[in-house]
C-alpha cells in the first residue's frame, strides 16, 4: 500500500545559503545598472589607459603606469564599495525594500554580509581587469617588491572605509542626497587622493586637505603593496582608522527605512 501521508515542508535556507543566494542577486543587480558599471568599471579602465598614455600628467619619477596602476585601482574601490554599494542602497531603503527585506527569514546580518561580498566580488574582478590592462597594454611587470598580502589589506580596508561612508549616506539621507554626495566625493577623491596627481604637485592648501582625506592612504598602500617605496603599516593603519570610524558610524546610524 503506497504511502500517503504529505511529504514535510521544506524549511527556510540556512542564513548561510540565504546570503550567498542574495550575494548572487546583488550581483545580478549591479550588472544590469549601466550606470554602476560605468563607474566602477569603465572610469577606472578608461583612466588607466588615457592617463598612461597622453603624458600630460606633471613629472613623476618611473613610468606613468607604476604611478597610475595603484591609483585606479583605489578609484574602483571607491567607486564600488561607496558610490555604487551607497547609491543604491540609499534607493532602496526610499522604496521600501529593505524594509521588505527585514521581514524574510534572513537576518540582518545576512543581509549586510551579502552587499559586503558582492562588493568584494566585484573589486576582485576590477584588480584582475586593471592588472591586465596594464601588462598586456602598458608593458607593466609585477615589481620583485610588491606583496600579496598588503594588497588584500589594502583593499579590505579600503571597502570597510568607504563601504562605511557610503552606507552612512545611504541610511541617514534620501537617496536624491546620497546620489549627489556620493558622485561628489568621488570627484573629490579622483581629484584629492593622489590617484591621478601626486599630492606633492598640489597647492599647499590642498595638499594639507589631501593628507587627511581617506583616499590617501589607500592610493599610498597600494602603491606600496605594488612594489613602491615605503612602510604600509602607516596607510593601512590610517585606512583601519577611518574604517572603524566610518562603519561604526553608518551601524549606529543607519536607518532601514
Amino acid at each position: 500500500m503506497s504511502d500517503t501521508r504529505p511529504s514535510p515542508a521544506a524549511g527556510p535556507a540556512s542564513p548561510v545559503k540565504g546570503t550567498l543566494a542574495l550575494t548572487a542577486m546583488e550581483l545580478r543587480l549591479t550588472l544590469r545598472r549601466g550606470e554602476n558599471l560605468l563607474a566602477t568599471i569603465i572610469v577606472p579602465a578608461v583612466v588607466l589607459l588615457f592617463f598612461a598614455t597622453v603624458g600630460i600628467l606633471p613629472a613623476i619619477a618611473g613610468k606613468p603606469v607604476d604611478f597610475l596602476l595603484p591609483g585606479s585601482i583605489a578609484l574602483g574601490v571607491i567607486a564600488t564599495s561607496m558610490v555604487s554599494l551607497g547609491i543604491a542602497t540609499g534607493y532602496e531603503r526610499s522604496y521600501g525594500v529593505l524594509k521588505r527585506l527585514g521581514g524574510s527569514p534572513l537576518p540582518r546580518a545576512g543581509m549586510i554580509g551579502a552587499k559586503i561580498l558582492s562588493v568584494i566580488v566585484v573589486e576582485a574582478f576590477q584588480v584582475v581587469l586593471l592588472v591586465g590592462i596594464a601588462v598586456t597594454l602598458l608593458d607593466w611587470r609585477v615589481p620583485a617588491g610588491a606583496s600579496l598580502p598588503v594588497m588584500i589589506a589594502s583593499v579590505l580596508l579600503g571597502s570597510l572605509t568607504f563601504g562605511g561612508l557610503g552606507l552612512l549616506m545611504a541610511g541617514r539621507l534620501r537617496a536624491e542626497a546620497t546620489l549627489a554626495l556620493a558622485n561628489g566625493l568621488f570627484l573629490a577623491f579622483l581629484l584629492l587622493g593622489g590617484i591621478i596627481i601626486p599630492i606633492d604637485h598640489l597647492p599647499s592648501g590642498l595638499a594639507a586637505v589631501a593628507q587627511v582625506l581617506p583616499a590617501n592612504p589607500l592610493t599610498e598602500a597600494l602603491r606600496i603593496a605594488l612594489g613602491g617605496p615605503g612602510d604600509p603599516a602607516g596607510p593601512l593603519a590610517a585606512l583601519l582608522g577611518w574604517g572603524v570610524v566610518s562603519a561604526g558610524l553608518a551601524t549606529a546610524t543607519f536607518r532601514w527605512e
